[in-house]
């Protein structure tokens, strides 16, 4: 099997659209650590804080362990562990990889794969990002896993993937009246809109359909926060915004916290709501902890 292939082919727990990128980020922080250092063990014991920062930033909202994806990926035949006594993995249990000294790293097959096509990298990370992330969260996964891509080593489609409608931009902006859905802001250089974006409620990367009733015309900051799980879309179409979110300046208390409980702008009579069951979606998965109260003028 074709090493693109064969990561896009991952076993991974699913349940009614839940998010399970365990193993995708360990992927692509070992992609970085490769690209880095192309024979580096990553010890357990060593990397165990790190992937625990990604999975809290990126993984899904329940606490998780990187001690699962650690052990569970070698199933997937990209991905070796070895201890203190040996190969093979302890098992998927903290104390047992930290006690036994397990280390991992890709398969030496995928590694020298990897030497003799330099693009193949890219490829593999760009599958990984497509497949699990939505595209706003890109370029800064990239930085935390220590991976330096360009648009030219992420190549073309190797494997089928769903085809992303084009026209579903022009539609989301046109049925949000070219503002930003949480804040207003229209802004124009010319004729064409700068700053604004079409967002997929539920991710595109798990089902979510290229349709207006899955869609907000974002501004490009509060895209990125609708995306990180610090603004949500609540009953009533009013804005969420997540306890988690800290900010004292004018900036981030005008900017996110006032907009707590706020109706969104738009979409124009005639254009469809967002759908329920993608509102939920984004709540259950990607938003992050309560809701604070409707701020208070």
């Amino acid at each position: 099997m074709e090493w693109v292939e064969r990561v896009a082919k991952l076993r991974q727990w699913t349940r009614s659209g839940a998010r399970a990128p365990h193993k995708p980020l360990l992927l692509l922080y070992a992609l970085g650590r490769f690209q880095a250092d192309g024979d580096g063990e990553l010890r357990y014991s060593s990397v165990e804080q790190e992937l625990q920062r990604l999975l809290n930033e990126y993984g899904p909202t329940h606490r998780t362990t990187p001690a699962y994806p650690f052990h569970h990926l070698v199933s997937d035949g990209v991905w070796e562990v070895r201890t203190d006594r040996g190969p093979g993995s302890p098992g998927s249990g903290v104390r047992e990889l930290r006690e036994s000294g397990a280390a991992g790293r890709l398969v030496p097959e995928l590694r020298a794969a990897m030497r003799r096509d330099p693009r193949l990298l890219g490829r593999i990370a760009g599958l990984l990002l497509d497949l699990h992330f939505p595209p706003s969260l890109h370029g800064e996964l990239c930085e935390a896993v220590g991976l330096e891509l360009d648009s030219a080593e992420t190549g073309g489609p190797a494997v089928a993937r769903r085809r992303r409608d084009p026209r579903m931009r022009e539609q989301v902006l046109i049925a949000y009246e070219y503002r930003c859905a949480f804040c207003g802001y229209d802004g124009r250089i010319g004729a064409l809109p700068v700053g604004l974006e079409a967002a997929h409620v539920r991710w595109w990367a798990f089902e979510g359909p290229d349709d207006v009733d899955n869609g907000l015309c974002l501004c490009s900051l509060h895209h990125k926060l609708f995306d990180r799980g610090v603004l949500g879309v609540g009953d009533g179409h009013r804005i969420l915004v997540s306890q988690s979110f800290v900010g004292h300046s004018a900036a981030a208390r005008e900017h996110v916290i006032a907009l707590a409980g706020r109706p969104l702008v738009g979409p124009q009579a005639g254009a469809d709501l967002i759908a329920a069951a993608h509102r939920d979606w984004h709540t259950r998965e990607v938003f992050r902890g309560a809701p604070r109260p409707a701020a208070t003028v």
